[in-house]
């Protein structure tokens, strides 16, 4: 299937399950949500308006995307996803959750790794219109809704 990651391309997601903190990854260990042997969960280091405090879902090995990622881990992705959206519903107080998965940067896919986004809606948010209206949260503001989970 295609591939977008060239030998060089440094996995962004892959240095954070690492513990690895950088300009590069930009995803903090104080983030994290959960993490086992085959998945991991974090808040998005990005923060969108009316949606901020995001949760993203990822398999710990690294694949590129949906096209390369087997059954198995696609299913634990969404056992774990769905945990997570009614954790979100109750934490946050969302009047609803989408789920957004991005294959191949025509399609939006920023990070070559697998992932999926979970994103808290209220009503009349207009997220959709909103989704160029990002901008990188500070740590202080991650872990509030990190907080929220807890």
């Amino acid at each position: 299937m295609t591939q977008h990651a060239t030998p060089e391309y440094v996995c962004p997601i892959c240095l954070a399950i690492r513990g690895i903190e950088s300009e590069q990854t930009l995803i903090l260990q104080q983030d994290i949500l959960y993490k086992d042997a085959i998945v991991m969960v974090f808040t998005s280091s990005f923060f969108i308006h009316g949606s901020e405090g995001h949760v993203i879902v990822v398999p710990v090995a690294h694949y590129e995307n949906l096209y390369v990622l087997p059954d198995e881990i696609g299913a634990k992705i969404f056992i774990v996803a769905k945990k997570f959206a009614t954790k979100m519903k109750q934490a946050y107080r969302c009047d609803g959750v989408n789920v957004l998965q991005n294959n191949e940067p025509a399609a939006g896919q920023h990070a070559l790794h697998y992932h999926l986004h979970l994103f808290p809606r209220y009503q009349g948010d207009d997220l959709w219109s909103h989704m160029g209206d990002k901008r990188l949260a500070n740590k202080a503001e991650r872990l509030q809704f990190v907080r929220k989970f807890f």
